[in-house]
């Protein structure tokens, strides 16, 4: 008698939902069995977080059916983590636990991902929310894990870590991330949700990209044979010769079935089509920096540091969180002066960062004023460019010109950010994380900018196969205030060193500090009162300065107020220029704050 196989402990079919009017879902099935390893994949804004969202049975479908093992233990991370009903890490953890016992695995958790679990909700970074989440999801030991960017906001040795812990795990895993090298790692099965219907391949991610540009392709075969029958059809019906009134009847009913089939087959969304406005060059030499020391307080980030970095080059900084990277980025650019030895910067720099923060979005702004700040056009490498198609470049559709920035994802934030600093000129381009939330396709665009691009490139990530594609030498953190130079990426300074990158000494070697890690004589474990409240207050001074300067910009564009009230004018251009310099001073001083929080904390 054959052996049945066991049934999925999920399984969503045919599910379809409708946001606002707009289909997201449409045709869209997961399965999910035992022990499965299973990636979900897709554009940002597909509707990947709604049907894991789905499968968590945290929102329903207009329509399809929904079958849930009820043994089946599942636990879901989602991307933005709500801890503010609780009042330390430890409490939001074990309210995970209701009806599963995984109480013992916390200390070990914990301590892998760096946090004592005493912490305050409020006091957490991004990064430690996630890694809160990520220790209420394995805690459990479930059966299903629903894992919805897990390696966001972390570092290497984390990433690392977690990706040995899944591959040990009984559970089955269904991943979503933009993390080309930890989807290759884990996953078994790719599920492909593109255009609101779900597509699967048998295989894991690394044999995805070649499948999908097949599947792309017949598409598009098919478009075109379906499109030469009906110019077929056209031709008999307006020049064929005349038959029974029936079969003309059914032969123009049967056109009409092709044109609506040719109508549905829309093709694939489209490719973003990223271009960077170049400034003038820079000098040959970007950067030269020799026995270049800085430290914040007693500790020392980085000691001897003797760097040349030529225009052109690509340059990539590795390190745990809390080794000093952005010190380093700002030590290179003029934004910090070493302690001691000499930095020089090359003449006519024009530096681009584009970072993960995304600070600089008003989230009630909408999307067609975010891309073109308002304007009708937006000037890219010094040819005016309607906004309209500045959003269809980086894959916007026009209904959503007037959607608020908070009702996007967060993949579709990125490329906002992408898109608005992108039309800056520039020479030196420094990415600070700036893979976080994109899709597949989006980064290959943008690695296949940062290839063309003529100026210089520093990137900061943990994204290791967007380091291997991109660096031409790595500076790697080696221990306390070392760093060491290595030709190639990722890949080659593995090869080179024997080993990854590995935590800051004195903390675990799977994330940060030990939990029976003491703390150092002399020096405090946190910000002082008076930093703590600099940090809380500079935000709301920021945003007054950027008001007030805003005010003064538009009174000066009146031109006729220097003829009408020459007083007022000098008066009004004194008040703009203190403004900005105080803006300067104050986001430096929320800039070195907010290093030296990371570096107490990490």
């Amino acid at each position: 008698m054959p052996v049945m196989a066991e049934p999925p402990l999920i399984t969503i079919q045919s599910a379809s939902l409708t946001f606002g009017g707009t289909p997201l879902l449409t045709d869209a099935s997961l399965s999910v069995f035992a022990r499965d390893r299973v990636c979900l994949v897709g554009r940002n804004g597909s509707g990947k977080s709604t049907l894991m969202k789905i499968a968590a049975g945290l929102v329903e479908p207009d329509d399809g059916e929904i079958i849930r093992q009820p043994s089946a233990n599942a636990r879901y991370l989602q991307q933005s983590p709500d801890l503010s009903r609780f009042k330390t890490v430890l409490d939001y953890i074990e309210d995970g636990l209701v009806g599963a016992d995984g109480s013992a695995r916390i200390p070990y958790l914990l301590d892998a991902l760096g946090l004592r679990g005493t912490e305050e909700p409020d006091n957490l970074s991004g990064g430690e929310m996630r890694r809160a989440a990520l220790i209420r999801a394995l805690a459990p030991d479930p059966d299903v894990l629903l894992l919805d960017e897990p390696t966001n906001h972390l570092d290497l040795p984390a990433i690392e870590w977690l990706e040995g812990e899944l591959a040990r795990s009984r559970a089955a895993l269904v991943l979503i991330s933009h993390d080309r090298r930890f989807l290759e790692t884990l996953s078994q099965r790719v599920v492909w949700l593109d255009r609101g219907e779900t597509k699967e391949l048998d295989q894991g991610f690394a044999h995805f990209e070649e499948w999908r540009d097949t599947v792309l392709e017949q598409e598009e075969l098919d478009r075109h044979k379906l499109a030469r029958k009906i110019h077929r059809e056209e031709h008999w019906v307006t020049h064929g010769v005349s038959g029974r009134r029936k079969r003309n009847v059914r032969r123009l009913k049967e056109l009409g079935t092709l044109k609506s089939t040719l109508k549905s087959a829309t093709g694939p969304q489209g490719n973003v089509s990223i271009t960077v406005s170049e400034a003038d060059k820079s000098a040959k030499r970007v950067v030269e920096m020799k026995n270049v020391s800085f430290s914040y307080g007693e500790r020392t980030i980085v000691e001897d540091l003797d760097l040349r970095v030529m225009r052109g080059e690509r340059l990539a900084l590795l390190g745990p969180n809390g080794s000093g990277k952005t010190t380093l980025l700002k030590l290179m650019t003029g934004g910090l002066h070493a302690d001691s030895g000499t930095i020089q910067l090359g003449d006519n720099l024009e530096p681009l960062v584009i970072d993960q923060s995304r600070a600089s979005l008003d989230l009630e702004m909408s999307l067609r004023d975010a891309m073109g700040d308002g304007n009708e056009a937006v000037i890219v490498n010094g040819n005016p460019v309607h906004v309209m198609r500045y959003m269809k470049d980086f894959l916007f559709r026009p209904e959503q010109a007037t959607t608020p920035l908070r009702a996007l994802s967060g993949g579709e934030k990125a490329r906002v950010q992408l898109a608005r600093g992108l039309r800056l000129p520039s020479n030196l381009l420094i990415l600070d994380e700036p893979t976080n939330d994109l899709d597949l396709e989006t980064l290959d665009l943008l690695q296949d900018m940062v290839a063309d691009y003529p100026g210089t490139v520093i990137l900061v990530s943990h994204d290791r196969d967007f380091i291997d594609r991109l660096a031409a030498r790595t500076l790697a953190y080696e221990g306390p205030a070392n760093w060491q130079l290595y030709p190639g990426g990722y890949s080659d300074m593995v090869r080179q060193r024997g080993k990854g990158v590995e935590a800051r000494e004195g903390t675990s070697s799977k994330g940060k500090k030990k939990n029976a890690a003491a703390p150092r004589k002399g020096r405090a474990e946190k910000l002082s009162y008076k930093d703590t409240y600099r940090l809380k207050v500079l935000p709301e001074e920021m945003e007054t300065l950027q008001a007030t300067i805003k005010a003064l910009t538009a009174e000066m564009a009146d031109p006729n107020l220097y003829s009408r009230n020459a007083a007022r004018f000098e008066t009004a251009s004194q008040e703009l220029s203190a403004a900005t310099d105080a803006l300067d001073a104050a986001e430096m001083e929320w800039l070195e704050l907010e290093e030296k929080r990371e570096a107490l904390d990490g």
